[in-house]
């Protein structure tokens, strides 16, 4: 029988009402008497079971009065093995490393000592997390906390948010009304997929580039999730677009090795050809942010379909030759 099998039992034993004596727990538990104490002891000053001798009746039982002041008792309904409380306080390591961390901290935190204080893991463990795991970020734009917390509020409560956001592309600010359906957490940086009733259409907006924010009281518009993938989630990467095209890469022998591993995109099909080569096809709808994975491959890597791909590609790299040579 596991400790937290033997906590559980005491705590259901003293929860019948009677006092139970000491004798009778160890030898129910089949324990020595110092593991029993050693429980007990546990029951009481870590967990805040308000715990009492009844000299009275002989044995231990739980008594509202000897609770501490303002501490809470409450033995948790699943209980976690040492090693599955190291692998959640690994993942609260990874939500603190993102930038939406302190979004969740309040709510996480407490969470995390309640385990810790539960398991008897001890800071030390959670310190160690947070030296042993670092999550290395590229390209990260700064984002405002604030702001994030009003979307993510909104996003939540299912209300309509408006946005005054700055699209970087015409470099144009302007003031919208948006039904926020859901956050996506890409390439370091927040997304809002959302329905914008100014457009009258789903758009994905940058996190960063929203300057101003305010949760209004209207009920948001709620989209099928199969529509919000249809028009933000066919296509490569996080530009959106109804109108997908197939795309097909061949990568050389060498650069297959690494390429052949990973995932471009979740419909994605890949093959190795007779001579070693590993030929990729995804589908796309906005070729923009394809053509710069593309670019990162060069000259390794060959567009084989379609044209109109092929030639984008040609073109940003005669127009990047062509400023070098400037």
């Amino acid at each position: 029988m596991t400790r937290t099998e033997r906590l559980a039992r005491i705590e259901h034993r003293l929860r019948e009402g009677r006092a139970v004596p000491s004798e009778r727990l160890a030898r129910e538990l089949a324990v020595s008497s110092s593991t029993l104490k050693r429980d007990l002891a546990f029951l009481r000053d870590r967990l805040n079971a308000p715990l009492r001798f009844d000299r009275e009746q002989g044995g231990w039982r739980l008594d509202a009065k000897a609770a501490l002041p303002g501490a809470q008792y409450e033995l948790p309904g699943m209980w976690f093995s040492a090693e599955e409380v190291l692998a959640l306080l690994t993942m609260q390591q990874l939500l603190e490393n993102l930038d939406a961390g302190e979004l969740l901290a309040g709510h996480v935190k407490p969470l995390r000592r309640r385990l810790e204080k539960a398991l008897d893991v001890g800071v030390r463990a959670s310190e160690e997390a947070a030296r042993r795991i670092r999550i290395a970020t590229l390209a990260a734009r700064p984002l405002n906390l604030p702001h994030f917390q009003a979307i993510g509020t909104a996003l939540l409560r299912r209300q309509r948010a408006a946005l005054r956001y700055r699209a970087r592309g015409r470099d144009e600010e302007s003031e919208r009304e948006v039904s926020p359906q859901r956050l996506i957490h890409y390439r370091d940086n927040w997304y809002l997929d959302a329905w914008c009733h100014l457009r009258g259409a789903l758009h994905s907006f940058s996190v960063d580039a929203v300057t101003q924010v305010q949760v209004l009281e209207r009920r948001a518009l709620d989209m099928p999730e199969r529509e919000l993938d249809e028009a933000l989630g066919a296509g490569y990467g996080i530009f959106g677009g109804r109108d997908v095209k197939w795309a097909t890469l061949r990568f050389s022998r060498e650069r297959a090795r690494w390429v052949a591993a990973e995932r471009w995109h979740r419909e994605q099909h890949g093959r190795w050809d007779a001579e070693g080569r590993w030929v990729l096809s995804l589908p796309y709808a906005d070729p923009r942010e394809l053509v710069m994975d593309i670019l990162r491959h060069v000259p390794e890597v060959e567009v084989i379909a379609p044209q109109e791909l092929e030639d984008e590609v040609k073109r940003r790299l005669a127009a990047g030759l062509g400023r070098l040579d400037e």
